[in-house]
């Protein structure tokens, strides 16, 4: 198991903002983005200083696919197929856990 410390951005600025401009971020520590209504998602890097990974994920936890960033790039990353998550951690973290597309994540938000 392994526990995430997530912020949530889900109003525009904080989505917006994003990961932007940060020198540093714990092993565990990452960012949800949360959009009311699904729909495809894209993501990018600009003023971003950190390379990310991103998790586009389902509902129900269920992880579409990810993605590798790399830092202060305006390379689009998009999901799959419309989704209402998005969770940025260290890049790399997300394979170096085994976790990449149909892997089920549990706990809130995602109703287990």
């Amino acid at each position: 198991m392994h526990v995430i410390q997530a912020e949530v951005a889900q109003t525009p600025e904080q989505q917006a903002a994003g990961m932007m401009f940060r020198r540093e971020m714990g092993p565990n520590e990452g960012m949800l983005f949360f959009n009311r209504e699904p729909g495809v998602r894209c993501f990018w890097m600009r003023n971003t200083l950190l390379p990310l990974s991103i998790a586009f994920i389902a509902d129900d936890g269920t992880v579409v696919n990810t993605a590798e960033m790399q830092p202060q790039s305006d390379e689009s990353h998009c999901s799959a197929r419309a989704v209402r998550f998005a969770l940025e951690m260290r890049q790399g973290w997300f394979s170096k856990h085994g976790i990449g597309a149909g892997f089920k994540l549990r706990g809130a938000p995602f109703g287990n």
